[in-house]
């Protein structure tokens, strides 16, 4: 049965990555006729793509299909689920296997086909298990986008035990910690992030640590491609779909990040909601613009070529494109850091058709003065997460190239990947929306009371399914805050519309989205608080063009205290990453303003203060 699913489930991904999001030349005989990439079609054409694209989803998750959408219990709750998914993530790779000698990872000159990966992956896992690794374990990566990161993390998930997905941005105390947090057995890490462990070594003598593309390391530590038992072959074990496969680190509001807990369900689930959405929304264009015509042939197009250009340890590049692209054999090239020319050279060299990327790396990519000196007309999509599209952004996607066509998916690290999907001709008229819901998950919009309220009104997005992560790690309280009844509350102010489709108006939450990061206000505060002068902080997001949104922190000092710009940014730097460090410092002779409990007023601040005269 999974032997037929993977074949099936390649070629349905193959048509997601180059036809949902997407541009329209060849993508089913009914088009060649028609096509007219930079026209808007209008309402009555959207109109007709929304309608088709609900029933191509209800056909595509129907009874007796290989998406078939039924309802399970988890924790005594029915939530939505795929009904023939694979079992874990061990068997997703298995699947994977299958695409032998094609291209997988590509990084500068190198070159790792699937058969070559699957050998490091196996002969990897047989070394974690001699050293005592297994189901429940925990093993932390702590790198740069290198072939070694998913080789890793396929190994890891193949012995049943759970990733820790370390951010590469971190200073020595944020590992530290993570690292207490999770307590990991082996710690794989590359060079910098090896000389951030070196400070705190001492805290976590039992950690084994593997070293990746490191010659001097400062602490002892074993060569990944030396970390082999030769011959090794994937253990034929079960693993529990509930169990945790992934740990990625997010943002919380008590000052320091929550280990959000991804289970083998749910990473699979997530990969099935990206097939089964591109899926619907390629069939509805292609309906659509044929007037109807059952009878249009949608033609399977070669595995598609990605870049990933967001950092392996967030779910934008890990779980919605590197996981479900594998499954469809697809090849993928990553970069070490952004860098918007060196990605032009890519996009050509490579013939990538598929970019993932927060907004920032596409607007930088449009508008770099040499795109047009670059052959760029292998992209059919330009889309990604991490953060909101903007409008204009969408419209740009579409009249700048000559065939992408822009796509969003709404999501967080809570639910695995994505929530909602958006892309072509429906994302280009209502830029504003991220999307309609993927096929296993309900949502609702509450007020303040947890009342539902109907169609239009604004209220927290809450939103339930069977990608909702098991919970925060040893945080019980939050986990039982943010999951109620099963309801994974948001934190995002939105509202849908009659056609199902979400549009997002603020977030409930004091987070700061930079350029794909979440940074919570009260994590920078943490940090600024600890200097001896302070004695008010408030952190909160000031727009960026760039970056799409800065940190900014209005100060009051103490009596007689003295502090600088400069001064404060040195004292964080030991304490907060660099993309944390705020942007905008206004050191304010008077007390920060405060509501009647007592709470500082952000909004308000963030009204007032202008950027210009930010320290």
């Amino acid at each position: 049965m999974l032997a037929d699913s993977v074949l099936f489930l390649s070629a349905l991904y193959t048509l997601v990555l180059l036809l949902a999001n997407w541009g329209e030349e060849t993508h089913a005989t009914a088009l060649a006729a028609n096509n007219n990439k930079h026209k808007l079609y209008g309402d009555e054409y959207v109109m007709s793509v929304v309608a088709q694209f609900k029933e191509a989803l209800e056909m595509t998750t129907a009874p007796g299909g290989l998406l078939e959408v039924t309802t399970i219990e988890r924790d005594g709750v029915p939530v939505k689920a795929f009904a023939q998914a694979p079992g874990s993530m061990r068997d997703l790779w298995a699947l994977s296997t299958g695409h032998g000698d094609a291209e997988y990872l590509i990084y500068n000159d190198e070159r790792w086909t699937y058969a070559q990966t699957a050998k490091i992956v196996a002969e990897f896992g047989g070394w974690l298990m001699e050293q005592g690794v297994g189901p429940g374990d925990h093993v932390a990566i702590a790198m740069r986008n290198y072939p070694e990161w998913m080789m890793a993390h396929w190994a890891v998930n193949s012995i049943g035990a759970a990733i820790v997905g370390m951010n590469a941005w971190w200073v020595a105390d944020e590992m530290d910690y993570a690292l207490n947090d999770s307590k990991p057995k082996v710690l794989i890490a590359d060079d910098r992030r090896l000389e951030a462990f070196a400070q705190i070594r001492e805290k976590h003598p039992d950690i084994k640590v593997v070293s990746v593309r490191e010659h001097n390391s400062p602490v002892e530590a074993k060569d990944f491609h030396s970390a082999m038992v030769d011959g090794a072959e994937l253990p034929a074990i079960d693993i529990d779909p509930d169990s945790v496969a992934c740990i990625f680190y997010t943002s919380g509001t008590t000052g320091r990040p929550k280990g959000a807990q991804l289970t083998n369900r749910g990473c699979i689930t997530n990969v099935l909601n990206v097939v089964s959405m591109g899926r619907a929304f390629a069939t509805a264009s292609a309906l659509a613009k044929s007037d109807g015509d059952r009878g249009v042939e949608v033609q399977s197009p070669p595995a598609a070529t990605g870049l990933i250009a967001t950092p392996l340890f967030h779910v934008t590049a890990n779980n919605c494109a590197l996981q479900a692209g594998t499954l469809a054999g697809s090849r993928f090239v990553l970069m070490y850091k952004w860098d918007t020319l060196e990605a032009l050279k890519l996009i050509e060299a490579e013939g990538v058709n598929t970019l993932s990327a927060v907004p920032m790396m596409t607007r930088e990519l449009l508008t770099h003065p040499d795109f047009n000196d670059y052959d760029t007309s292998s992209l059919a999509s330009m889309g990604g997460g991490g953060a909101a599209v903007q409008p204009d952004l969408v419209k740009k996607v579409d009249a700048v190239t000559k065939k992408a066509r822009p796509a969003q998916g709404y999501g967080m690290t809570e639910v695995c990947g994505i929530i909602t999907y958006i892309a072509g001709d429906v994302f280009v008229e209502r830029p504003s929306s991220c999307g309609y819901l993927a096929p296993t998950f309900d949502g609702k919009v509450i007020d303040e009371k947890g009342k539902e309220l109907p169609v239009g009104e604004m209220g927290e997005v809450c939103v339930k399914g069977a990608a909702v992560i098991k919970g925060y790690l040893n945080r019980p309280e939050a986990t039982a805050e943010t999951i109620v009844d099963g309801w994974l509350h948001t934190g995002d102010i939105g509202y849908f519309d009659e056609e199902g489709f979400l549009y997002l108006v603020d977030r409930a939450k004091d987070m700061i989205l930079r350029g794909g990061e979440n940074i919570y206000g009260a994590e920078v505060e943490f940090a600024v608080f600890d200097h001896p002068a302070v004695l008010e902080c408030v952190a909160f997001a000031v727009p960026d063009e760039r970056f799409g949104e800065e940190v900014g922190v209005a100060i009051h000092l103490k009596d007689g205290a003295m502090l600088d710009a400069s001064g404060l940014r040195e004292h964080l730097s030991t304490r907060l990453a660099a993309f944390k460090v705020p942007k905008y410092i206004w050191f304010l002779a008077e007390p920060l303003p405060r509501n009647a409990n007592g709470k500082f007023l952000k909004r308000e601040l963030r009204e007032v203060l202008d950027p210009a005269s930010a320290d």
